[in-house]
């Protein structure tokens, strides 16, 4: 009335084939399969998938360490940083620090929950199959979804891939001022499938985060302000270039950029001798998104200075030729030429 039939045991049951051998009884070799052999599968199919669950989160905890550690250094050296700015700086630190934890930690939930979930279905099947469940028709519809998926959702199994790689690397962060190729802008939201930005025009961007192939982050870890500024061919580059070290010190000291220009200003001297104009070069090192203003107001006060000092910034010149004076001239000058 168990259901134990008489059926023979199975040639890889070999508890049924054991009891089978001591007793020689059919129905009291396939009780014990049923009773003790499979349960005891069963349980060792448990076991054997939390094992496996438990390898596989803490190799994503120690991938969730790293991501938190992040891809690069300090985010302001605090060299020569002064008081409020290396307050400022600190601050700057613990924020990105906070974020990228959070970050780090929420991909790590999730990775864990997909391995929970795959190693869910991989061990469930498998316990159907001791069961006596016929799985084949189980693995051939999961045959036939993997296919779907993979010819129906390929972007969207890319575009998650790269938000996982993308979040994990810290790559940019909701605030961040990024130029991912077609779009420029700040971002606004980062999701696993699509980055949201707008521009300065005030657009929004939707970008989906497989077709991001290269990111150039404005706002990470520190900025730099370049201001290129030309002089007339006849300027004395000497005194000019002393000139734009004072305003760039100057700068530097002035008390409402303390915490926005973190390290001493560069004038790295001539760049380029244009046609008209002899190009020199300053760079400011800023906190993230702060070399606009920077820039801003370095070249406010260059052409302040500059004014003051007579140092001429130079306007497009032409040369032009008129060809009928320049043909009277040449017969005036034959005429003199022949009398």
């Amino acid at each position: 009335m168990f259901g134990f039939e008489d059926a023979t045991c199975d040639p890889s049951d070999t508890l049924c084939k054991t009891v089978l051998d001591w007793t020689d009884n059919q129905r009291l070799a396939n009780a014990s399969d049923i009773l003790i052999g499979k349960p005891l599968m069963i349980l060792w199919l448990l076991l054997l998938m939390m094992m496996v669950r438990w390898v596989l989160h803490r190799l994503v905890d120690r991938l969730v360490l790293r991501a938190e550690d992040g891809v690069l250094p300090d985010r302001v050296s605090r060299f020569g940083l002064r008081g409020k700015a290396a307050q400022q700086a600190s601050a700057q630190d613990l924020a990105a620090s906070t974020r990228r934890v959070q970050r780090a930690k929420t991909m790590g939930d999730l990775l864990k929950s997909v391995i929970t979930g795959l190693l869910i279905a991989v061990f469930g099947t498998m316990i159907l199959s001791e069961v006596g469940v016929n799985i084949a028709p189980i693995i051939a519809s999961a045959g036939i979804i993997g296919i779907a998926l993979g010819f129906g959702a390929q972007s969207l199994v890319k575009d998650f891939l790269s938000g996982v790689f993308m979040i994990f690397e810290d790559q940019y962060g909701v605030g961040d001022v990024v130029d991912v190729g077609e779009a420029t802008g700040v971002v606004e939201a980062v999701s696993l499938r699509v980055t949201r930005l707008r521009d300065l025009s005030g657009t929004v961007w939707y970008v989906p985060n497989g077709e991001i192939l290269r990111v150039g982050n404005m706002s990470q870890n520190w900025s730099r302000a370049v201001v290129d500024v030309g002089v007339a061919y006849d300027e004395d580059l000497a005194r000019v270039t002393r000139v734009l070290k004072d305003i760039a010190h100057d700068l530097w000291e002035d008390e409402d950029f303390h915490g926005v220009i973190i390290e001493e200003p560069e004038v790295t001297g001539v760049e380029v001798l244009g046609p008209e104009s002899v190009t020199l070069r300053v760079l400011l090192k800023t906190a993230p998104m702060e070399q606009w203003a920077v820039a801003r107001e370095l070249r406010q006060r260059i052409k302040a200075r500059f004014d003051h000092e007579g140092i001429e910034i130079p306007l497009p010149q032409r040369v032009i030729w008129h060809r009928e004076e320049h043909a009277e001239r040449e017969a005036e000058e034959r005429d003199g030429t022949d009398h």
